[in-house]
């Protein structure tokens, strides 16, 4: 079983005490997402977990704490994107991050740091040189710190489109994808990096750049050494590569406050949920005693 930390919030960044609770204790409960008095129990027991995928813009919190995982297989989807708070309100300054970013490769070599460079947005004061020229600045500072980045470009979900209005935020047409893919693409190889998309239609092949898996079966034989027979993840978008997985995560719980985040809804409910937030409970928010067992 492989396990994503997840797609839905920032558990590194902002649930980390909870997440080695549930790492001691062997086992977490999740809601169903549709039906939230349904929920699942999910083993952590380093027999049943074969890889933990962290997805995260600032895994800060767990760095002191990685010898806990000693047991398991896992690699860290690490997103570093070059937007001010305009765009990513509550994120500390960009060149601690990518101190956390050094620290932590340091700590667990480059393999096992994905590098994220998205999603790639586009608007009044940001353009295609603007991306290429801070593409540019980042993987000079990461070359050697990690093998592969995963980019990917916007999508305007419709509950983002008045939190953007007055930046004029834009997913960059296919014309603007390729101008910047083919730089990004001549950049990255000058520092070894190796560079896919995430759900992505676009076809980038000639420019050396594949279609990608987060969840990625591919690395994880590479990290364990098991040739998992792993299939394609129905559950997530057509586009979608990654693996099956179970996610631990819950939205409408990360406080990053990212303008393009697709997995926050409302301000409020954030806040609201939050407050229900106990390190202790197998439950990521709340407790779990009104709720039906899966």
């Amino acid at each position: 079983m492989i396990i994503s930390c997840s797609r839905r919030t920032d558990i590194p960044s902002f649930y980390s005490d909870w997440f080695f609770n549930r790492i001691r204790e062997g086992y977490v409960h999740v809601r169903n997402p549709l039906k939230a008095n349904q929920v699942r129990r999910i083993s952590l027991t380093p027999s049943d977990v074969d890889c933990i995928v962290f997805w995260t813009k600032d895994p800060a919190p767990m760095l002191d704490r990685l010898k806990l995982l000693q047991d398991y297989s896992y690699y860290f989807q690490f997103t570093l994107t070059p937007y001010d708070n305009d765009i990513e309100p509550n994120l500390p300054p960009k060149t601690k991050i990518i101190d956390t970013f050094l620290r932590l490769s340091d700590k667990i070599g480059a393999k096992r740091i994905i590098w994220r460079y998205d999603p790639i947005l586009l608007s009044k004061r940001i353009s295609s040189a603007y991306h290429i020229d801070h593409f540019g600045d980042m993987s000079r500072r990461l070359s050697g710190y990690t093998e592969k980045c995963i980019i990917s470009f916007m999508d305007m979900y419709r509950h983002l489109q008045g939190k953007s209005a007055n930046l004029a935020i834009r997913p960059p047409d296919e014309s603007e994808m390729y101008t910047i893919a083919k730089e990004i693409a001549y950049i990255a190889r000058g520092h070894n990096i190796k560079v896919e998309t995430c759900a992505e239609k676009i076809d980038l092949a000639a420019l050396g750049i594949e279609h990608g898996k987060c969840i990625d079966n591919r690395l994880i034989t590479e990290l364990t050494g098991m040739d998992l027979k792993i299939t394609k993840d129905k559950n997530q978008r057509e586009l979608c590569g990654c693996v099956v997985s179970s996610d631990i995560g819950e939205y409408d719980t990360c406080s990053h406050g990212c303008l393009y985040c697709y997995a926050n809804v409302s301000p409020k409910k954030i806040d609201q949920n939050r407050s229900l937030h106990n390190a202790q409970s197998p439950l990521l928010i709340g407790d779990d005693s009104s709720c039906k067992s899966q």
